[in-house]
């Protein structure tokens, strides 16, 4: 029996320089189940393509010259878009990576990493996962500022949490600690249940806002 035929991912990319975005408009063309529907130099252009047209992820830059890419994340999301969002930028000052993940964005990929690296970033994002570049996301965590320190958490809750920083699935995690998946699974809830969210990117966001003496 065939198998079911995978879902194309359509994809916009919002960067002011053409240069960059037609390149990786054309590096994702040549990846299976992609689909690159619109990329755009300004944010009024990509809030006017997500009016009409169905998008399932944006490559946002965050530097959008006199704007950036928190002012496009609160304007999509008031227009009702509930797509996943990730950060394609060459640099971000740390301060705003709490601000931006706040926003809802899934991750945030540096341009000076390799772009052979994107489209798996894209996959894992779009399965629910995180990707955060390391060396800011511990920048950010060590930008502590005013922590919560209640509920605390568990070594074992510290440990999965460390591993979501890292984009690890829930197998791979199970993996590197040694227990079962379920385990993991049962882990996370408790994590979610402590810290009032739902998903891994809102996890991400609260654990670097409000608890980041923990870890």
């Amino acid at each position: 029996m065939p198998e079911p035929a995978q879902k194309t991912i359509s994809i916009l990319i919002l960067d002011d320089h053409a240069l960059f975005r037609e390149s990786v408009a054309r590096l994702l063309a040549t990846e299976p189940g992609f689909e690159v529907t619109a990329h755009c130099g300004s944010i009024q252009e990509a809030l006017e393509t997500l009016r009409h047209t169905h998008i399932d992820i944006v490559l946002l830059d965050f530097d959008l010259g006199e704007r950036d890419g928190t002012e496009f994340m609160r304007l999509a999301k008031r227009q009702g878009f509930n797509g996943r969002v990730l950060v394609v930028t060459a640099g971000v000052d740390e301060s705003k990576v709490t601000e931006l993940i706040s926003t809802g964005i899934s991750g945030i990929f540096m341009k000076h990493n390799s772009a052979a690296s994107l489209p798996q970033g894209i996959r894992d994002v779009m399965a629910g996962k995180v990707w955060f570049d390391q060396e800011l996301l511990q920048g950010a965590i060590a930008g502590n500022a005013n922590p919560r320190p209640q509920p605390r958490f568990t070594q074992r809750e510290r440990q999965v949490l460390s591993f979501v920083f890292e984009g690890l699935a829930n197998k791979e995690i199970a993996e590197q600690i040694g227990v079962s998946e379920s385990s993991v699974k049962a882990t996370l809830q408790q994590l979610f249940s402590k810290t009032g969210v739902h998903t891994r990117s809102q996890l991400v966001r609260v654990a670097l806002e409000q608890y980041r003496d923990q870890f």
